[in-house]
């Protein structure tokens, strides 16, 4: 497994490890379902990946968003269209950097976790062109 992109000597803000609790939370409900994690939190240009899984044989590439409340659209409503074009970057650099020329089947899934800890699993969220 790709090692996780941050630091373990930084300091981390309140939101921060906030995020970071999300990310396992999503992780273990994944694991839970059967996936298996690849990637957490893979980096290439401007976008980050949060977590890469494979579910059987394709591979997922999951976005993690925490709110604590639904206003604004809630954890689902916060990824824009600029961040679904930053992630499918990464995605196409990771696959080429994995994969070469023969990519597997991807997706694009994303994991919210609200405030008041439900977590609900949307696959195939969005689709990168």
């Amino acid at each position: 497994m790709a090692g996780d992109a941050r630091a373990s000597t930084q300091a981390r803000t309140p939101k921060q490890r906030a995020g970071d609790g999300a990310e396992q939370a999503a992780a273990d409900h994944l694991l839970a379902a059967g996936c298996r994690i690849v990637a957490r939190n893979a980096r290439y240009g401007d976008g980050e990946i949060d977590l890469v899984v494979r579910e059987r044989d394709i591979v997922v590439f999951v976005e993690v968003r925490m709110r604590r409340s639904a206003r604004f659209g809630g954890a689902l409503g916060s990824i824009n269209a600029s961040k679904q074009v930053r992630i499918g970057r990464a995605a196409q650099r990771w696959l080429f950097a994995n994969y070469g020329e023969r990519w597997p089947a991807c997706r694009f899934d994303v994991v919210t976790v609200d405030g008041d800890g439900t977590i609900d699993w949307i696959r195939d969220a969005f689709q990168c062109k």
